[in-house]
């Protein structure tokens, strides 16, 4: 059956499973998609009005603020409230982001609607794209300095942008190719989506039983909506809300998806971008800045470079979009810093993943569970890695705070609060995991399973309290 946008779909839209007030709202969201559609479009020219227009500007002065200087002020709404908060809403909402607001997803859906049209290629559809764009993304952006400078963001975002509506040109019809395959930030709101308590649930029973003949739904992430057990990938849209009356708005428990999937069902590439890249590169990309371990590496191999005369790594002459270059800004990295922070990010955040990857690997071994593979055990990580990443994000909303003078004397005690809370949900399922028996070799397979967890909450603890 031909699929159609569901903005059109009025009439043939089936009841709920229930009329609760969560129900209600999904209902209104599939009712209201022109509302969505125009609210993503002023998304979209506020997105763009931040980008472009800050590039042309020039640098502030040092008695410029958030509120009278578009450029910082550019600056803190990207990366002091969009990128926290967005990462702390899909802990919290699910995708709503992807489905509601993202202008990236809109445009490349739209794209896909005028364009060729043509089918998804295997290539294309490789379960390790997530994995490696977030990597390449993360990376590339600290050489860059995507955090201080407009033209930094406007390479890492705006190219992301083009590149997003570039596949929808080509692949697919009125869908979210790029969303689904290659995003960067794919694979990490998949695996924070699972523990959020908002989600769009589908009984496949009453799915089955309903055999009354509507439109099909274009769904844009390509779900097989019928069959769909897990949030990770469903944008919450609310597009299929009330279709064949299976599909609702719901609230569940933030531990129900993590506990209730099946080993066969936690695909290893999942696995492999929470542990290596969430968890590592993500977390050394946070702290190479502030890091002596850094600087003592730096500046040793820039000694042992000066006393055999090998200057060309200490020249400080790369394009500003290959490594920074403000002149300026009195902001300008060398050659060996780019291959510094590079070695750190990479080998730092390798060596921190290989280490958590290691232990839980290790639990599994110990388990011998048939049922609990590594794969599946490292997912009760992921509430420890997303407060992770939300926390190193803030700090730099702490950091534009601060240099308003605006100083907050309770957010140590919110970050102890929301280390102890994330360590303790991922605690509670690793021993839901775990102790499906009570026997030496469970309690055992625990222990061991604690430990690449206490390694995070140790790393987290000096990062942020130097403890």
């Amino acid at each position: 059956m031909r699929s159609i946008p569901v903005a059109l779909v009025r009439d043939e839209v089936q009841a709920p499973m229930q009329t609760g007030v969560l129900a209600r709202v999904g209902m209104a969201m599939r009712r209201h998609q022109r509302f969505i559609l125009g609210l993503q479009w002023l998304v979209v020219v506020f997105y763009f009005s931040l980008l472009i227009y800050p590039v042309f500007m020039p640098l502030p002065a040092e008695d410029a603020h958030i509120v009278d200087n578009l450029r910082l002020f550019a600056q803190f709404m990207f990366w002091g409230v969009w990128w926290p908060f967005v990462m702390l809403g899909t802990m919290l909402l699910g995708r709503v982001w992807c489905g509601v607001f993202c202008p990236e997803g809109m445009l490349t859906e739209l794209a896909s609607r005028h364009g060729l049209g043509r089918a998804i290629p295997r290539w294309l559809r490789w379960s390790g794209w997530p994995f490696v764009t977030f990597v390449c993304t993360t990376v590339y952006g600290q050489l860059v300095s995507v955090y201080e400078y407009p033209q930094a963001a406007l390479l890492v975002l705006g190219g992301s942008t083009l590149a997003a509506v570039a596949v929808g040109l080509v692949y697919g019809r009125g869908t979210r190719v790029w969303c689904r395959y290659l995003c960067p930030a794919n694979g990490v709101f998949g695996l924070l989506a699972k523990i959020a308590p908002l989600h769009f649930r589908v009984n496949e029973a009453v799915w089955k039983q309903n055999q009354q003949r509507a439109p099909a739904v274009n769904c844009a992430p390509l779900i097989d909506i019928r069959h769909m057990k897990s949030a990770s990938a469903c944008h919450a849209c609310g597009r299929c809300s009330g279709e064949h009356g299976a599909v609702e708005l719901g609230l569940c428990s933030p531990a129900r998806e993590i506990l209730a999937t099946n080993r066969r069902e936690v695909r290893t590439d999942e696995a492999v971008t929470l542990i290596f890249g969430v968890i590592g590169i993500a977390t050394a990309a946070f702290i190479w800045s502030s890091s002596s371990r850094f600087v003592q590496m730096k500046t040793a191999l820039a000694d042992w470079l000066m006393e055999r005369d090998w200057l060309a790594l200490l020249q400080d002459n790369a394009p500003w979009w290959l490594l920074t270059n403000y002149p300026a800004a009195h902001d300008v990295f060398t050659w060996l810093d780019g291959l510094c922070i590079l070695a750190f990010i990479l080998c730092g955040g390798g060596a921190l993943g290989l280490a958590v990857w290691a232990g839980v690997w290790l639990a599994a071994r110990v388990l011998h569970d048939p049922a609990l593979s590594w794969q599946k055990l490292s997912l009760a990580l992921v509430p420890m890695a997303g407060v992770g990443v939300f926390l190193g994000l803030s700090m730099l909303t702490l950091g534009h705070l601060k240099a308003e003078g605006i100083t907050l004397a309770w957010v140590p005690a919110l970050r102890g609060v929301l280390l102890t809370l994330a360590a303790g949900f991922s605690a509670y399922l690793m021993l839901r995991m775990c102790l499906v028996r009570w026997t030496r070799r469970a309690v055992a397979g625990l222990l061991v399973a604690l430990a690449p967890l206490g390694l995070i909450v140790r790393v987290w603890l000096w990062v942020l309290f130097a403890l």
